[in-house]
């Protein structure tokens, strides 16, 4: 199946079962970025090829997902790389390198897997660790409303689900060689997962709720006069 089929089928789909609103997204520059999006429901690799128009994507998918009718066929539409996700899988962070090389729009989510309390949970070094090596600008993107328990609950009354994706401002991330180089990964993490929570409601911001850093970010988005 064609890259432009596949995201026809996923949008005529979307707009049935879902009102999904895009905010910012025009802010998505042509050229390499890395899109690092919070993950709270097996619909958000759709919302993310609903909105996104373009093809140069390089995506990372679940084994686990590699016979499902749906995102199976999503993740061999985009030549997903296919990671084995309970255990450091190099050989996959080998190849995305090697694609991000090559140029490109990066979709990755830093938590890792869905989030069972529905909101953000620690962020995981990989992202970091991808933006610096590339030297892609990361662009945070924050998800409501694709949380599985919903969806499903929406779908059994026949309603339509209320999904929102907003994306945050571009940034880079660098990343010193030499003494103190995990801490600045640990940090850089923290970055981008604060600027995904600043960019989300409340509820949604979880691990990162009490963190200054979002308070701050929140600051510079709505300055007091």
């Amino acid at each position: 199946m064609k890259y432009k089929t596949l995201r026809s089928i996923v949008r005529f789909i979307m707009n049935i079962i879902a009102d999904v609103e895009v905010v910012g997204m025009d802010k998505l520059p042509r050229g390499n970025v890395l899109l690092a999006a919070n993950h709270l429901g097996r619909l958000d690799t759709a919302v993310l090829l609903y909105a996104i128009d373009r093809e140069d994507i390089i995506m990372a998918v679940a084994e686990k997902y590699k016979d499902h009718p749906l995102f199976g066929a999503i993740g061999r539409t985009v030549d997903a790389i296919w990671l084995n996700r309970f255990e450091a899988d190099f050989a996959a962070l080998r190849e995305i390198l090697v694609r991000m090389k090559k140029g490109g729009l990066m979709v990755i989510a830093p938590e890792g897997t869905r989030s069972k309390t529905e909101a953000l949970q620690e962020g995981k070094m990989g992202v970091a660790f991808l933006a610096s090596k590339s030297g892609y600008p990361v662009m945070p993107i924050a998800l409501t409303g694709t949380e599985d328990r919903g969806v499903i609950a929406n779908l059994k009354r026949f309603r339509r689900s209320k999904i929102r994706a907003v994306a945050g401002e571009l940034f880079t991330i660098e990343i010193p060689n030499g003494k103190g180089r995990e801490q600045a990964m640990r940090d850089a993490t923290d970055e981008i997962m604060c600027r995904i929570a600043a960019e989300l409601p409340e509820k949604y911001r979880g691990f990162y709720t009490n963190y200054p850093r979002v308070a701050e970010l929140l600051d510079q988005k709505n300055p007091v006069h």
